[in-house]
């Protein structure tokens, strides 16, 4: 029998009960859609948090009894730098940035991104579709549009006609009467000022890395058409829960309504789930601003990826999370001791009453299941661990089964069983504290010392580039490198 799980619907602008299409006796997976990243910088951690709170809920729906079937895109081309389908491809701005191909730079920061995701505990979706290996079905969507009259064509481009869809503004509630053009996007030749790109017409006057030839002439997909176009491809329609950022609800997921269910005649999606922004005090964290922050920015200042992940979960992901570096460490102090109480205990006091671990649980799983309340959850969680009503032996099945949906890796020892190593040296007047927790052999202290003397003479002469290129070593080789107050290079291995 399924628990009840609750969530909060964009669509309908309240929390509602889920039940997947065909309702909990169905048998089918629960069918989500996420979308990916663009791959053409690295992720920072406000993008991560998106990603965290739609892990949460995947484990929710197995935690509730449910198999999911979870989708996540790779945008590899054709997202445009501004929402009003101008300017340039971002992965050809990075490509340019960096002297790389398109290809070159789609291939790596995907790599980075699944990196990412490992080190967050985030679990792998069934599927990684790429935007690229999907041009024909792109394509063929475009084509049923034309049909059926929802297309024209401009200068620029083939473009989906809003007027031709009377619910285009229903679900980000847009008031038509307050737009003006110029302030959403620029008209061109538009009909409508909510009017956005299908397929884009290569430049006469430059030649793009990507492209490919269609009904309509040589050029490129539009954003939207390509979750719409992967989405349909690979889960039963209508989506059972689509997810993605706040900051998608306006344009990209309401384009992706339009122009789906243009198509198909049939709802798009049941659910529509959407995290809120990761905050700085300048407003909130994004690439265009250069003011964002890497997971290896925070393994520099002494936060692991878990840490962050807890962090993640000191505010509801309907709620605007402010960053701090101080909040981050103090979570990843609270991860620590977390696993420290639960590595004290003894496991071999008691047996395991397995109605006592399920009634432990409920306030926990209460939470869950109420939208994915992870700050109740986590405290819960507290709770759990200091009920004296409960055995040693107990309280680690509750710490296992909790965190199955906390992905926080509770049970790990915190030495992982060996015995932590400090090596504290200065050479060339560079001082130097090395500290691993699986020991440290003398090629890898060797090593480490080379690359930090490097580095402190690079930074002492400005030479930041240098710097920057040790810190990627140092990041490969699994070590977080931090500049202490005292002047002492302090250097983890993860």
């Amino acid at each position: 029998m399924k628990r009840k799980l609750y969530l909060y619907n964009t669509a309908t602008a309240r929390k509602e009960q889920f039940v997947p299409q065909g309702g909990d006796d169905s048998g089918g997976p629960v069918g989500v859609y996420c979308c990916g990243p663009t791959v053409y910088n690295y992720a920072h951690i406000g993008n991560l948090r998106t990603y965290i709170f739609e892990d949460v809920l995947k484990r929710a729906l197995t935690a509730c009894g449910y198999s999911v079937r979870h989708v996540v895109n790779i945008t590899d081309v054709g997202h445009l730098v501004s929402d009003a389908d101008t300017g340039e491809d971002k992965m050809e701005a990075g490509a340019a940035r960096e002297g790389k191909s398109v290809w070159d730079i789609a291939a790596f920061y995907t790599a980075k991104f699944m990196e990412d995701i490992d080190a967050l505990n985030i679990l792998q979706p069934d599927l990684w579709p790429k935007a690229t290996d999907h041009i024909p079905q792109m394509i063929n969507h475009i084509k049923t549009l034309e049909e059926k009259g929802f297309t024209y064509r401009t200068a620029d481009g083939i473009y989906f006609d809003t007027a031709k869809f009377p619910a285009y503004c229903d679900f980000a509630g847009i008031d038509p009467a307050s737009l003006r053009a110029g302030e959403r996007v620029d008209m061109g030749d538009k009909r409508n000022v909510t009017d956005f790109a299908l397929w884009k017409f290569s430049p006469l006057d430059a030649k793009r890395q990507m492209e490919w030839d269609s009904p309509w002439g040589r050029g490129f997909p539009g954003w939207h058409i390509e979750c719409s176009a992967m989405a349909i491809e690979h889960l039963a329609q209508p989506l059972d829960i689509h997810c993605g950022g706040a900051d998608h609800v306006r344009v990209h997921h309401t384009n992706e309504i339009a122009q789906s269910e243009a198509a198909t005649g049939e709802r798009f999606a049941n659910f529509w789930l959407h995290g809120e922004f990761l905050v700085l005090d300048k407003g909130k964290m994004a690439k265009s601003g250069g003011n964002f922050v890497t997971l290896d920015t925070l393994r520099e200042q002494g936060v692991s990826p878990l840490g962050y992940r807890m962090f993640c979960y000191t505010a509801h992901y309907r709620s605007p999370l402010k960053f701090s570096y101080e909040g981050a460490a103090a979570a990843e102090q609270g991860l620590l001791k977390l696993r420290k109480i639960i590595s004290s205990i003894d496991k071999s006091n008691g047996s395991v009453n397995n109605e006592r671990v399920s009634r432990a649980l409920e306030p926990f799983m209460a939470a869950l299941c109420d939208d994915l309340n992870m700050p109740r959850a986590v405290a819960a969680l507290w709770d759990g661990l200091r009920d004296d009503g409960l055995t040693g032996a107990e309280k680690i099945a509750f710490a296992e089964e909790a965190d199955k949906a906390l992905g926080l890796d509770l049970l790990t020892p915190l030495d992982g069983g060996q015995s932590r190593a400090e090596i504290s040296v200065e050479v060339d007047g560079c001082k130097i504290l090395i500290i691993s927790d699986g020991g440290i052999s003398s090629e890898l202290k060797n090593d480490i010392i080379e690359k930090a003397v490097l580095r402190k003479k690079s930074r002492a002469a400005k030479d930041f580039k240098t710097a920057d290129i040790i810190r990627g070593q140092f990041v490969d080789m699994g070590v977080a490198v931090k500049d202490l107050p005292d002047g002492t290079t302090e250097c983890m291995t993860l």
